[in-house]
């Protein structure tokens, strides 16, 4: 296969993968680390534009979120969540959303990357950004959920939206994309496209055949409902036959790829039967209609398969074939001993696909349904785009350098630090 041309840029902070959400929580961003390294460790990062992302301002989070929640974010800390009980459950803070160390230089790292990603994009000076660190789509506007705090994909297409008139929206996580739907479900701005594992209780609960979108934005919300089991020829069938009639049909300027991990085979919380190749087929699929591209992770929460799945999706990407031999490579290489040092997910046999060919025809005849209601892509008034900066002025000399140096395109420049991005052993990010 021939290498890729495409200009793809990749943004990664080694501080990121040292968030902590605490002692038995599922999310652990530990992983960004692990698959950081496994990257490096393949050489892809030769082939990439490697940026260390700018942390995103409060002002850039309130362009979706509220206000007063953005800022008891940036002030609440483990010592004083005690003292705020009230506000704690306001903001849906507590088990799932723990408030943690660091957790709002967190939140300003990973919005950041999809952020600067978007910009990116939007001047030209890439085709396709990678931010494995971002897609945190439970997030509301006044309140976390499902283990995320700001949602940098909605602010990441709102940036999409200042040069592109219509933006889709795509998510493979096992759980439905709630968040970034709800923000955009009155206006046909935007397409959401869900596919996700619903019914008995399954988080959030939302993502019905039936939710299509409100108002303006009525059918610009589609959601594929799907059972347990999923399979690899299930998903790749009913994911390209969908996704090539809504482009076909939407035609937008922009598409941000949201992959969370957790609807791989044997995730910790999952429960469909996607191998590696069965979930960056998704991938190569929408890289082929060659528009500008945001890919994001999500969820995933078996740490070795997660960073599989997203060094394996990052060579799919540049077109590369890499060894299914794991190189030998400090401080993670043993994780991978799970499935012999491959780079393989392991199918798991004891869960029944429920998904039967005559369900999934009839989930997608009644979203062909939908989407016919458009006709043609909307004709949206470009001189609704709000400004290319929504950022207050700011004293150069109150910036930091590496602020400075990132602006608006996420950075003109690359930034290098020895505990992100070495030839030999200079990485200082430990386990």
């Amino acid at each position: 296969m021939a290498p890729s041309k495409d200009r793809i840029s990749y943004f990664y902070d080694s501080d990121v993968g040292t968030s902590y959400y605490g002692n038995n929580h599922p999310m652990k961003p530990h992983r960004l680390a692990m698959t950081h390294h496994l990257v490096l460790s393949y050489d892809l990062h030769k082939h990439l534009e490697v940026y260390r992302p700018r942390r995103s301002y409060p002002v850039e989070m309130a362009t979706f979120h509220a206000e007063d929640y953005v800022d008891f974010l940036s002030k609440i800390t483990p010592d004083t969540q005690h003292e705020h009980a009230t506000s704690m459950q306001k903001y849906n803070l507590g088990e799932d959303c723990p408030i943690f160390d660091g957790l709002f230089d967190f939140c300003k790292l990973y919005t950041g990357g999809s952020i600067d990603g978007a910009v990116r994009l939007n001047h030209g000076l890439s085709d396709i950004a990678i931010n494995w660190s971002g897609g945190l789509h439970h997030a509301k506007k006044s309140e976390a959920s499902g283990f995320c705090y700001i949602n940098d994909l909605v602010l990441a297409i709102l940036e999409l939206l200042k040069h592109h008139a219509r933006v889709v929206y795509i998510d493979i996580d096992i759980h439905h994309g709630d968040g970034v739907e709800e923000a955009f479900y009155l206006t046909d701005r935007v397409m959401t496209v869900s596919f996700h594992k619903f019914g008995d209780m399954f988080f959030p609960g939302t993502g019905a055949l039936e939710q299509v979108g409100g108002a303006a934005g009525k059918y610009y919300s589609v959601n594929v409902p799907l059972h347990d089991g999923m399979d690899d020829d299930g998903f790749r069938a009913i994911f390209k036959s969908v996704m090539q009639k809504v482009m076909d049909t939407y035609r937008p300027g922009a598409v941000v790829l949201q992959c969370g991990a957790d609807s791989l085979a044997a995730d910790r919380l999952g429960c469909f039967n996607l191998s590696l190749d069965g979930h960056a087929d998704c991938v190569r699929f929408m890289k082929t209609f060659k528009v500008p591209l945001l890919v994001t992770g999500g969820g995933g929460y078996t740490k070795s398969n997660v960073a599989r799945c997203w060094t394996y999706e990052t060579a799919a990407l540049l077109d590369r074939e890499i060894s299914a031999d794991i190189p030998e490579h400090d401080f993670y290489y043993e994780y991978y001993a799970d499935v012999e040092y491959k780079m393989k997910v392991q199918p798991t046999n004891y869960i029944e696909n429920l998904n039967t060919k005559s369900y999934l025809s009839e989930i997608q005849k009644k979203v062909f349904e939908n989407l016919r209601a458009l006709e043609h892509a909307p004709g949206v008034a470009m001189h609704e785009v709000p400004p290319d900066s929504m950022l207050p002025e700011f004293d150069e000399d109150d910036l930091n350098c590496d602020e400075r140096n990132g602006g608006e395109t996420g950075g003109d420049a690359r930034i290098f630090r020895d505990d992100e991005f070495y030839e030999g052993d200079a990485d200082q990010d430990g386990s």
